[in-house]
């Protein structure tokens, strides 16, 4: 017990350590521009289809639930107002960041875990270049970027998907499903499941990098850490969900 509490306690602080050494890094030029926009591209372009299929699906069945749930109450005239509030302020977000947390994390991990226990992270030390600098930054960088725009695009087709059934399963209009989703939602309704995504990235990405720096044991190692990475990206997610939650409520 006390062994994995020691354990658990230094994994916090090498969290705590990276994500110092990565704001700090962030700041110092060069900015690395290029090596930004690679992985944008690959971590945020790439995640597009695995992001809106789950929220389409998402968004589908929750309109089938809702209508089904609320007929026996007559209710079925709010069916975008509870759609709108749940998708765009918790289900958009939180779904979307455990789907990137599941591809990306784990992709992040294993591939700097592959270059951590075949040396090439030494190498770059040898050529005074800092790991975190140029394997860190841009990652976390990218994620930070890439993550509220595929939450935003998200909300949307996870909208549309539940405007689908809507229309066809509770013979509501596209114009009266529409309407009463924006007469439900406000903009701080927006912000706070945008403003989450900050979080949801920048957990993700210390995470990811921090499993794949630490990798050690040849290719069973990284395999252990990519593992690591999804199940405590997942965690962090599900739970920073809360406490942002209560605070975006209070503000």
């Amino acid at each position: 017990m006390m062994a994995l509490l020691k354990a658990w306690i230094a994994e916090l602080g090498g969290l705590a350590i990276l994500s110092g050494q990565t704001i700090r890094q962030g700041w110092r030029r060069p900015f690395e521009g290029s090596l930004w926009l690679e992985q944008i591209e690959k971590l945020g372009v790439h995640s597009l289809t695995i992001a809106n299929v789950t929220l389409l699906f998402t968004g589908m069945v929750l309109a089938v639930q809702t209508a089904y749930a609320l007929a026996s109450y007559g209710g079925q005239s709010f069916m975008g107002n509870l759609l709108g509030l749940s998708i765009v302020r918790e289900l958009g977000p939180v779904l979307t960041a455990l789907m990137v947390a599941g591809r990306v994390g784990a992709g992040i991990t294993a591939e700097i875990g592959s270059m951590t226990v075949t040396e090439q992270v030494d190498a770059l030390r040898v050529l005074a270049a800092s790991p975190v600098k140029k394997l860190v930054v841009p990652r976390v960088g990218a994620l930070i970027v890439a993550l509220p725009l595929l939450t935003v695009l998200a909300d949307v087709v996870g909208l549309f998907g539940g405007m689908t059934m809507a229309v066809s399963e509770a013979g509501q209009s596209r114009a009266y499903f529409i309407n009463h989703v924006l007469l439900a939602l406000t903009m701080q309704d927006v912000m706070s499941g945008v403003c989450k995504t900050f979080f949801f990235a920048f957990f993700i990405g210390i995470i990811a990098c921090h499993n794949g720096l630490n990798a050690t044991g040849g290719a069973d190692g990284v395999g252990k850490a990519t593992t690591n990475t999804v199940v405590s990206a997942s965690i962090s997610i599900i739970v920073s969900d809360f406490f942002l939650t209560k605070i975006f409520l209070a503000v």
